[in-house]
């Protein structure tokens, strides 16, 4: 079994930072690809940043220069930097990540239970 827990997210004011954290558990040798996505009330979820196997990132507008993913590959974790928070990044924020169980084995689509963050302005 693969789980993914999500932590740190919380209250914040605007124009303040947040740093959410995977974990990723269970019986993995690492994470191959991942990202962040969020969801507000009544909205559908949408992608926030995603890094690639090779290591390369996309964001969307809505973020970009405000957000940065990254990984250590140590403790399989993957963080979320975000700076310069507005109302509107309000949501929960879910991780996923496709895992890598063995020699070209490959498991894809884990998601984490949630973080709520909640930016107040």
């Amino acid at each position: 079994q693969v789980q993914l827990v999500e932590s740190g997210g919380g209250l914040v004011q605007a124009g303040g930072s947040l740093r959410l954290s995977c974990g990723a558990s269970g019986s993995i040798v690492s994470i191959d690809a991942g990202g962040w996505y969020r969801q507000a009330p009544g909205k559908q979820r949408e992608l926030v940043a995603t890094f690639t196997s090779d290591g390369s990132t996309n964001y969307p507008d809505s973020v970009k220069g405000r957000f940065t993913i990254s990984r250590d590959n140590a403790k399989n974790t993957i963080y979320l930097q975000m700076n310069s928070l507005k109302p509107e990044d309000t949501g929960v924020y879910y991780c996923h990540a496709d895992v890598i169980r063995g020699p070209m084995i490959i498991d894809y689509d884990y998601w984490g239970q949630g973080t709520q963050v909640t930016v107040s302005s």
